[in-house]
């Protein structure tokens, strides 16, 4: 008679990392190689947008190849149209024929996009290698470059198709916000007041604030150093509290999810017309104005979210073009999607999160709710 033996294997991967936040960080990336923050990696392939690459990437390739490190530069039209399948295919070719194998390193130098599709490529690329984030816009230094979430988007949704995989090291270059489109960095502040929505109230009144000392009500960026760099840390170690306790989104995570139910679906069906920050905007709004319904929140709340948001620039209103039922209808692509229902993350008041009786921070809400708030919304404007 044979026997069966079990075996238990321990998890011993440790996927901590740490984040760099200052000016002009390539002197201390270059360092960081050279103290052997990435053992055992012989080539580095430098992976951003045709908009940072004439910017940063070819001065960080300069820069690694005049320290004795191999290198190439690889780019790919800038833009949430490109974070496709295809776009990450043809990286992978590029890597392919430059010989890259499993002794490389993937530094993502850009925004969101750029650290979303090099960071899945860097997750599935030899199965898996070792990557750096090189943040250069507010967006990616509040969400994409913090977390390890990684991917792409499709027709039918924005970043369902991705892995987790944790950078080595995250490094957030405030000096490259002054570079930034006034239109870019107000999609960035829009994860900034969702992260104090979320999580600390006292930050939420800091940016209230402290909003006209880094950009003015005609849209002119000021960027104060004092309070980029305050904002800077704070969605660090928000987004870090979050995501140390629970790293694969089994239920706390979802709550960085704030304003996404209906925020990606106008991101979508916007086609990208509107950046990422101003759809999510629109969906604090929504989520806040459906919480108050609820009970979650006070109007007076409500109306505190959807204040700050027009005093960063950022639209409130679902755009005329997108109908009511096409943006329900969207939602139904939303990854938080269970049995065929609609879900969402709700604040509680400002800075806590609401978690419901069975333990989840996320809840089935019914799509004839969503839709009366949806109408009551257009009739307000």
């Amino acid at each position: 008679m044979s026997k069966s033996l079990e075996v238990t294997l321990q998890k011993v991967v440790d996927h901590s990392y740490s984040i760099e936040i200052g000016e002009h960080l390539f002197s201390s990336l270059i360092s960081d190689l050279r103290q052997g923050l990435v053992s055992g990696a012989s080539k580095y392939a430098i992976i951003t947008d045709s908009t940072v690459e004439p910017l940063y990437g070819r001065a960080l390739l300069e820069l690694l190849r005049n320290e004795g490190f191999q290198a190439e530069l690889f780019s790919f039209p800038a833009g949430e149209n490109s974070k496709t399948r295809d776009t990450k295919a043809l990286l992978e070719d590029q890597l392919l024929s430059h010989a890259y194998g499993r002794d490389c390193c993937i530094i993502a130098v850009g925004g969101g996009a750029v650290t979303d599709l090099a960071g899945f490529v860097a997750g599935t690329f030899g199965r898996g290698v070792p990557s750096l984030n090189y943040a250069t816009t507010l967006l990616a230094a509040a969400d994409a470059s913090v977390g390890g979430k990684t991917g792409v988007n499709t027709p039918v949704a924005t970043n369902l198709i991705g892995v987790f995989h944790q950078p080595r090291k995250v490094y957030i270059d405030l000096a490259a916000w002054r570079t930034l489109p006034a239109r870019e960095f107000r999609s960035g502040l829009a994860e900034t007041i969702k992260h104090a929505c979320m999580s600390d109230e006292q930050f939420f009144s800091y940016l209230e604030a402290n909003m006209d000392r880094i950009i003015t009500e005609d849209g002119e960026l000021i960027l104060d150093a004092e309070v980029c760099e305050h904002i800077a840390l704070t969605n660090c170690r928000i987004k870090y509290e979050v995501v140390e306790q629970d790293e694969h989104e089994h239920n706390l995570r979802q709550i960085l999810n704030l304003g996404h139910t209906a925020g990606r679906a106008l991101e979508a069906l916007s086609g990208y017309r509107l950046m990422h920050g101003e759809a999510i905007a629109v969906g604090l709004v929504i989520q806040a104005r459906l919480g108050a319904k609820y009970g979650y929140m006070t109007e007076e709340e409500a109306d505190r979210v959807a204040a700050l948001l027009k005093k960063a620039g950022l639209p409130t209103e679902i755009p005329e073009y997108i109908t009511n039922r096409a943006l329900l209808e969207k939602m139904y692509t939303d990854k938080k999607v269970r049995s065929g229902r609609i879900r969402f993350v709700f604040q509680d008041g400002i800075g806590a999160m609401k978690r419901f009786a069975d333990g989840s921070y996320s809840v089935a809400v019914e799509e004839s709710e969503v839709m009366e708030l949806l109408e009551e919304l257009r009739a307000i404007h």
